[in-house]
């Protein structure tokens, strides 16, 4: 190295010392730093966690939690910083295992109560004054509703953004397991903070997938693929069902309505985890009706939810006015609930909603009324160019359309589902069935989560199923709205599988579809596209009616032919009034 070379590098590193020890000193001047708080709890367990106040301040405070699996004390440290500079005691606590906790790390088993243990030593401390709210995105937003299933009189409120739900979102959806998070086991587990290399080894992934699909090898066999046992994952795959294991993670059923708490949901068009996110929100309400529960929903996805959305979202350039602030809307929501604050601008109604294409917010007292009318479409034999028709008229008589798919065939994939990027110039027309509606004679909006009842037999016991619900531009180009993904012989109920009946026409009603508010212009029309679910993202279905994660490519023997039956539906909830 030259003396020059040499002399920079030595001023940069002078320069990055100043200005560490100077950030040093204006911690030791402004908070009251604790950053290895050990946290006992009742069944042996102990949790570690960061714990930050405003030095001057002699009165106690409200406290703002955030629980973590994500494991980073300097983004702790940040976080809880930032919650001392809005006027609470800020406290970052680690899920048990990570850190400075001595315990084995168990994603999602202990959430429950260890988060109510966490509040239980917050309101002993003399800095407390028996407040406490939650904040925070993902992982952390199901810690806060696996903190409601038993209910700590100090928690006074939670704002989880896009909360996870296990089972239910994840590692499956609709009772199908997904391969979109295979790798975050390793990624929480491996160590006492995160795996970063193993979790961004996207190439590792991809091929594992690959080659997992192409062998034709049971998905409980997947770890075998990548060379490394994923315990996690064969522990999740013993329950299929949405069973007690589940359950007891977050609220279930009847625990909704003792939740009489304010809650504010914030969550996106586009999040992969908005489903999770929404079940809080609708279970709150169905069991609770004077639930006090508000959701800011707008055109963001998993991480844009968290931080307020960027200027452009998959190719699709964002409303202006959906540009927000979680952080903010976070902290007057905490002071409004906990300290007597003005509530939140956004918030001026229950939902709170973004309309894709109007840069406004609309603002209604439920999901329900979002739209004044639902439109009923039947999947029509009748041919409109190379699409069958969404018909708005019920069948006098019904009819049947063909699908046949080979679950064996390696060379194809089926159900092209994800949402990106968002618009679309073409889709692939390879496979699945086409249903395009008559173009609308008028601006109207989509405002909600379509549904509908698929009527059909099969001669096989079950199958998985992918909707896609796009807008047909006027232009020609597609901008995708939603689609919903789930295994038939779950329809009716996520905790009991009912296996389809070979031959017999069976009712496959359907509701757990992403929800979305988008201006639908004049001569627009709605396509929906129809498959079966069969790629290396998820696992394959071949319906024999054995454990789907035990199956095997010598299982798909004949193909899969259904005959779906034209009073099949699906419905959309619209603004016919702008």
């Amino acid at each position: 190295m030259s003396r020059k070379i040499f002399g920079m590098a030595l001023l940069c590193l002078m320069v990055s010392q100043v200005c560490r020890s100077q950030e040093i000193n204006k911690d030791q001047d402004s908070y009251l730093i604790e950053d290895s708080v050990l946290i006992g709890i009742n069944n042996g367990g102990t949790l570690s966690a960061v714990v930050v106040r405003k030095k001057g301040i002699t009165v106690p405070q409200p406290a703002a939690l955030m629980f973590f699996i994500y494991s980073n004390l300097e983004r702790s440290l940040a976080e809880a910083k930032s919650a001392a500079d809005h006027g609470y005691v800020g406290i970052v606590a680690d899920t048990r295992g990570k850190r400075l906790s001595p315990d084995v790390v168990e994603p999602y088993e202990h959430e429950a109560k260890d988060v109510n243990a966490v509040i239980d030593w917050i309101v002993k401390q003399p800095w407390s004054n028996g407040q406490v709210g939650m904040y925070g995105g993902s992982y952390s937003g199901f810690a806060q509703w696996a903190a409601t299933k038993y209910l700590h009189p100090a928690l006074k409120t939670i704002v989880p953004y896009v909360a996870a739900i296990p089972g239910l979102g994840l590692p499956m959806e609709n009772n199908i397991f997904l391969n979109a998070n295979y790798q975050w086991a390793f990624y929480v587990t491996n160590n006492k903070y995160t795996d970063n290399a193993v979790n961004n080894d996207h190439r590792r992934w991809r091929n594992m997938r690959d080659s997992w699909y192409q062998s034709g090898k049971a998905y409980n066999r997947i770890d075998s693929i990548d060379g490394t046992s994923n315990p996690w994952l064969q522990r999740w795959l013993l329950h299929p069902d949405y069973d007690s294991y589940w359950q007891g993670m977050v609220p279930y059923q009847s625990d909704f309505a003792r939740i009489n708490i304010p809650v504010l949901s914030i969550t996106g068009y586009y999040d992969d985890g908005q489903i999770s996110a929404l079940h809080y929100l609708r279970e709150h309400y169905k069991y609770n009706p004077m639930a006090n529960h508000y959701l800011i929903i707008g055109p963001y996805d998993h991480f844009g939810a968290q931080q307020g959305g960027a200027a452009v979202l998959r190719g699709y350039q964002v409303d202006s006015v959906a540009l927000i602030n979680t952080r903010e809307i976070t902290f007057q929501w905490l002071d409004y609930v906990m300290k007597g604050g003005k509530k939140p601008e956004l918030l001026k109604d229950r939902i709170n909603y973004e309309v894709m294409g109007t840069n406004r917010w609309e603002h209604v007292g439920s999901i329900e009324k979002m739209a004044d009318t639902v439109l009923t479409l039947y999947l029509d034999k009748t041919k409109l160019h190379s699409d069958f028709s969404l018909s708005d008229k019920r069948p006098v008589k019904s009819g049947s359309i063909e699908q046949t798919i080979d679950l064996a065939d390696r060379n194809t994939s089926n159900n092209d589902y994800y949402p990106d990027p968002i618009g679309k110039k073409e889709l692939n027309r390879d496979n699945g069935l086409f249903f395009i509606s008559k173009p609308f004679d008028r601006p109207v909006s989509i405002n909600g989560m379509f549904s509908g009842v698929l009527k059909a037999s099969i001669n096989k016991k079950d199958m998985d199923i992918g909707l896609v619900l796009y807008e047909v531009l006027p232009n020609g180009e597609y901008f995708q709205l939603s689609y919903f993904m789930g295994r038939a012989s779950y329809a009716e109920d996520m905790s009991k599988r009912k296996l389809l009946r070979p031959g017999k026409i069976e009712v496959i009603p359907f509701e757990r579809s992403r929800m979305v508010s988008k201006l639908l212009n004049k001569g627009s029309r709605l396509l929906v596209v129809l498959n079966v679910d069969k790629n290396s993202f998820a696992q394959v279905n071949y319906g024999t009616g054995k454990d789907v994660s035990l199956e095997t490519i010598e299982d798909a023997a004949e193909p899969l032919k259904i005959r779906w039956y034209t009073d099949s539906f699906i419905q959309v909830p619209m603004r016919m009034k702008l």
